[in-house]
């Protein structure tokens, strides 16, 4: 692995979803998308054609994608979600109160986070960042994007369950 800031944690489930979606663009997804443009280009003149921009458009959209998803399977560390031990890490839900608001969050990629409705914070992120090995009872601060100081509690850390 190339560059730690860039490994993103999944489980098993999660790389298995998001390598089907990867075979299901890299094949069909591509094959539609060009008869799609192809359709298209044999409705005439393409600067006037609305169908024919839509669809390299979504052909755009798609390769941008493929290309997401290689990346981020290709650094991805495949494994269970860590179990909690009170640390937080990447692939722990934590709870804290941000600006003296409680939030619930998934720390880690927003692709591990599935079906949940949970709200996904990166490790990158300015919160990601600023919390990333605190443990229960810990208190931090961060910059908000806006140059603001942002107070954080870290009131409870628990293991990703999906």
């Amino acid at each position: 692995m190339s560059n730690d800031a860039q490994v993103t944690f999944l489980t098993q489930e999660a790389y298995d979803r998001l390598a089907a979606e990867l075979e299901q663009l890299s094949t069909t997804g591509r094959e539609e998308i060009a008869k799609r443009i192809e359709i298209a280009r044999e409705e005439g003149d393409l600067k006037e054609n609305g169908g024919y921009h839509a669809a390299k458009d979504e052909q755009g959209k798609i390769e941008m994608r493929i290309r997401t998803l290689q990346a981020l399977l290709k650094e991805a560390v495949v494994g269970e979600a860590p179990e909690s031990d009170g640390t937080v890490q990447s692939g722990t839900v934590v709870t804290a109160l941000v600006l003296g608001d409680e939030e619930r969050f998934l720390l880690g990629s927003r692709e591990i986070a599935g079906g949940t409705d949970l709200d996904v914070y990166s490790e990158q992120s300015p919160l990601g960042a600023a919390i990333l090995g605190l443990k229960e009872g810990d208190k931090t601060s961060y910059t908000a994007p806006n140059g603001k100081e942002i107070p954080v509690e870290i009131v409870k850390v628990e293991t990703f369950t999906g």
